[in-house]
C-alpha cells in the first residue's frame, strides 16, 4: 500500500478533477485504512447543491480552503460525512467520501460497525466510512497531508475506469454527474434526492 500522502497541490483543483484523483487514494484514521471507491465533487458559488452556495458560514468555513483539509459535517441529526477540501485558499469546494473498503484494521472497523454483515458493507455509504474510521465534528479541519496528522491521505494506483452519474440524495442539482466510482462491491446504492425521495 502506499506509504506518499497526497499533495496540498495535488488536491488544488476543480472538485471533479479532486474526486476522479481520490478514486484508489487511502484515508487513514483511528487504527483503519480504508481504499476510497466512491465520491462525490462540490464547487461554491455555482453548485445549489453545495454546503458554499449561500456563502461562508461557521459550519462550513474549512470549504474555502486551502485545498487538502478535512470538512466533517453532521447529518440528519445521527450521521457525520467527510470531505477533502480541494480548489485554491477562499474559492470554496470539496469532494464528499462517499464509499471504501476496508484495507487495514479490519477488527477495528467490526467493532465500530457491528451490524456489518461483511466487510463490504463497513464503509459502503459515507456515514458508515466516517464512523468505521472514527471521525466526527472534533476532526474538521484537520490537514490531511501533513505527516503528523491523525488523519492522514494517501496516493493510490490511478484509477483506469471510472464511472459517474448523478449525486445521491441531493435536494437540487440532481442530474450533475458528479457522483464518481470505481468497481467495487462497497460502492453505495444510488438514491435520487428531491421530491422523489421519501423521507426516511
Amino acid at each position: 500500500m502506499s506509504s506518499r500522502q497526497l499533495t496540498r497541490e495535488e488536491l488544488a483543483v476543480d472538485p471533479v478533477d479532486a474526486a476522479r484523483l481520490l478514486l484508489g487514494s487511502f484515508l487513514e484514521a483511528g487504527g483503519v485504512r480504508v481504499r476510497v471507491v466512491e465520491v462525490e465533487a462540490y464547487r461554491g458559488g455555482d453548485d445549489p447543491a453545495s454546503h458554499c452556495y449561500r456563502g461562508m458560514t461557521p459550519r462550513n468555513e474549512v470549504m474555502f480552503g486551502p485545498a487538502g483539509f478535512l470538512y466533517v459535517y453532521f447529518v440528519y441529526g445521527m450521521h457525520f460525512c467527510a470531505n477533502v477540501v480541494s480548489l485554491t485558499d477562499g474559492v470554496p469546494g470539496a469532494v464528499l467520501l462517499r464509499a471504501g473498503e476496508v484495507v487495514s484494521g479490519e477488527d477495528i472497523a467490526f467493532s465500530r460497525r457491528p451490524a456489518a454483515r461483511s466487510a463490504a458493507e463497513l464503509a459502503k455509504g459515507p456515514a458508515r466510512l466516517c464512523k468505521v474510521l472514527g471521525l466526527d465534528r472534533s476532526q474538521n479541519g484537520l490537514d490531511l497531508t501533513s505527516p503528523d496528522s491523525p488523519v492522514r491521505l494517501y496516493a493510490g494506483e490511478p484509477a483506469t475506469t471510472i464511472q459517474s452519474g448523478p449525486r445521491v440524495g441531493v435536494a437540487v442539482a440532481m442530474d450533475v454527474p458528479w457522483r464518481f466510482w470505481i468497481d467495487s462491491p462497497a460502492v453505495s446504492t444510488y438514491k435520487r434526492g428531491g421530491k422523489r425521495r421519501r423521507s426516511a
